[in-house]
């Protein structure tokens, strides 16, 4: 693999990442909401995500998962309730103050298996990772999974980078509001609007 091919590879991979997702979404609400530690450890669990659609893409199992729809809609299914119950936690959670002093290591974590469960169980990350990854293989090799491995780490790297720094960007507007009487109430129905959204096009795709 070229110096060259590697390098399109983490311009495109960088650009894709900042495009308006789930995933990116989900690391500013949590920033702006609870801090910029609760977006970090919220973007860790995304990327750990990312470890496993990596393997299974390599391995040739997401050609599997799209191949069957029953796989492929209990995993849709199962993703669109974890989003629906977030939403349920965070209305239940909407009168708490918003603080991003108050992060505990049980709240690290609670962002951390999180972020790991929203990207496992969204089968569209697995689908684009089978359709991403190989346009950079080079072609004629004889050992596709490692190349596909091997790219798959540098995506969950920069990734990383990009979430993280969009974390930091996030929390500090995050506590500039929270001078605002009014902003925990609308970070709070922001939270509950973004799971909600993103579990209905999780089962009807209209996004």
């Amino acid at each position: 693999m070229t110096l060259t091919n590697t390098i399109y590879f983490l311009i495109a991979s960088i650009l894709l990442t900042l495009m308006p997702g789930p995933d990116i979404i989900f690391v500013i609400t949590a920033s702006i909401t609870q801090g910029r530690k609760s977006g970090i450890f919220t973007s860790f669990g995304l990327c750990t995500g990312l470890l496993f659609h990596t393997t299974i893409a390599a391995l040739g199992i997401s050609l599997l998962i799209q191949s069957s729809p029953i796989a492929f809609s209990l995993l849709k299914y199962a993703g669109a309730a974890y989003l629906f119950y977030l939403a349920w936690v965070a209305f239940k959670e909407r009168k708490e103050e918003i603080s991003s002093e108050k992060l505990t290591h049980m709240d690290m974590r609670k962002y951390y298996i999180r972020g790991i469960f929203m990207n496992i169980l969204n089968p569209k990350v697995s689908l684009f990772f089978l359709a991403f990854l190989p346009q950079f293989v080079p072609e004629g090799t004889g050992n596709t999974s490692f190349f596909m491995i091997f790219l798959g780490f540098l995506f969950i790297l920069q990734a990383i980078t990009v979430f993280t720094t969009v974390s930091v960007l996030s929390g500090s507007i995050g506590e500039r509001l929270l001078k605002s009487e009014r902003f925990p109430k609308i970070m709070s129905f922001v939270k509950i609007t973004v799971y909600t959204i993103f579990g209905l096009n999780l089962i009807f795709e209209f996004i």
